[in-house]
């Protein structure tokens, strides 16, 4: 049984009635009075919560979490007491949220029953452990509160974002995919599979003219053929420590996880065949380009135990093994990120190598909070200091697409949160100019 804060409120009054006797004596009499039946009130309204077990809480929400992404989360509470009643529901989620406003407070009618619902935003892959769910039932007097503890413990697996993969899926479905941000580049191919008869525009291939559609509308009509080319796709996903810099508190590794699971996915839906590769101060992971039914599910698991490291990146160790299990001309999606020139410099060598081999194609992060102060104008004399070392940094990054052009290296600089559409783009347009 628990006190409310209406009990608290009686008992003073109760205490100041009896003390006030002390001044004028038939107030102390009227207190005691006033003070039994007060006492018989907190024992009816105690009764009548303890005399039945009357709720019943049920969490409900998806078996795993999608990482980065807003996940739903619902509490039904059903009442089985015979009259209304007031409830605190009290959910304790994972405590690495660190969130205490996981608090409502609803009314019931007799017999009813209600859903609430929250979001909950993981930035980290890994389990996270939801306890009970803790019910404060008050009845219509409100003197006295009873908890329940309603639910199990549950364990939740949190997984890189696939709610993403089921927001691209339906777009496509819908063709919205322009609301993403995603570019429409269609390249016509010249294979044997008919697509579609379309009209005739300037820079069409003549020998594709469809002559009896052409008489038929009296306008020239040409056939479109699918180009049915299948490419082999690996992202390749630096593990090392330049991948532990942190973004609204996901770090580069779950973004380039949660680009390179969404990748995949378009890649396989045209037609090319997705493949994983991770590394850090060794190769690590391996999963060979494949576009079978189930090949998503495998991409999923293996990039959900993924871990970043704090050490050195090991590319000679990334190009030995490329060369042995990769064989055929593939294009490689490199995530990783170069502080500056010097950096990448470093790894120059082994980037010429690896294009040489494959078609590479290097994605690094630009550092939004970095550009966003570079927008704001300067207030002092150390504020124009600081802009010129902040343009610097932004000077370097650029530096170094530059300096991959130079080399025939293709890259990509983009901020965190707009990766996955960039890398859609970018592997849209390659696809397109027939560099794959």
């Amino acid at each position: 049984m628990y006190l409310t804060r209406r009990f608290y409120i009686a008992l003073v009054v109760i205490i100041l009635l009896l003390g006030s006797g002390y001044v004028f004596a038939p107030l102390f009499v009227i207190g005691q009075w006033v003070l039994f039946a007060f006492f018989l009130t907190v024992l009816t309204d105690g009764y009548l919560l303890y005399s039945v077990r009357g709720i019943q809480a049920f969490r409900q929400c998806a078996d795993r979490f999608s990482n980065g992404d807003e996940n739903e989360v619902s509490i039904r509470i059903e009442s089985s007491y015979p009259r209304p009643v007031a409830l605190e529901i009290i959910d304790e989620i994972p405590f690495i949220f660190q969130k205490r406003d996981i608090d409502f407070r609803v009314s019931l009618r007799a017999n009813g029953g209600k859903t609430v619902s929250y979001r909950l935003r993981p930035t980290r892959r890994g389990v996270y452990s939801f306890g009970h769910i803790q019910v404060f039932v008050t009845g219509r007097i409100g003197l006295v509160s009873r908890r329940y503890t309603c639910g199990e413990p549950l364990d939740i697996k949190v997984y890189p974002s696939y709610l993403m993969l089921h927001q691209y899926e339906l777009l496509a479905i819908s063709d919205n995919l322009t609301e993403l941000g995603i570019k429409r580049i269609r390249r016509i191919g010249h294979h044997t599979e008919f697509e579609q008869i379309k009209e005739y525009v300037k820079g069409d291939d003549y020998r594709t003219i469809n002559w009896k559609a052409s008489a038929r509308r009296h306008e020239l009509m040409v056939n479109v053929y699918q180009d049915e080319r299948s490419q082999q796709i690996y992202n390749v996903i630096d593990k090392g420590r330049v991948m532990q810099q942190a973004f609204r508190g996901m770090t580069l590794l779950d973004y380039a996880i949660n680009a390179s699971l969404v990748l995949s996915y378009v890649a396989m839906q045209k037609e090319d065949k997705a493949g994983l590769v991770t590394f850090d101060g060794h190769f690590d992971t391996f999963v060979p380009a494949s576009k079978q039914p189930g090949h998503m599910q495998t991409l999923l698991e293996k990039l959900y135990s993924q871990k970043a490291t704090f050490g050195e990146t090991d590319f000679s160790a990334l190009c030995v093994h490329l060369n042995k299990y990769v064989s055929k001309r593939s294009l490689l999606v490199l995530y990783t990120n170069f502080s500056g020139i010097s950096s990448m410099n470093r790894q120059l060598a082994y980037l010429k190598q690896l294009n040489r081999q494959h078609r590479l194609l290097v994605v690094f992060f630009e550092d939004a909070e970095l550009k966003e102060y570079i927008a704001t104008p300067a207030k002092d004399t150390e504020g124009y200091y600081r802009h010129v070392i902040a343009e610097k940094f932004a000077y370097e990054k650029r530096l170094v697409v530059s300096t991959l052009k130079q080399h025939g290296i293709y890259s990509l600089l983009t901020t965190p949160e707009n990766l996955s559409i960039d890398v859609i783009n970018k592997y849209l347009e390659m696809k397109a100019r027939q560099l794959l």
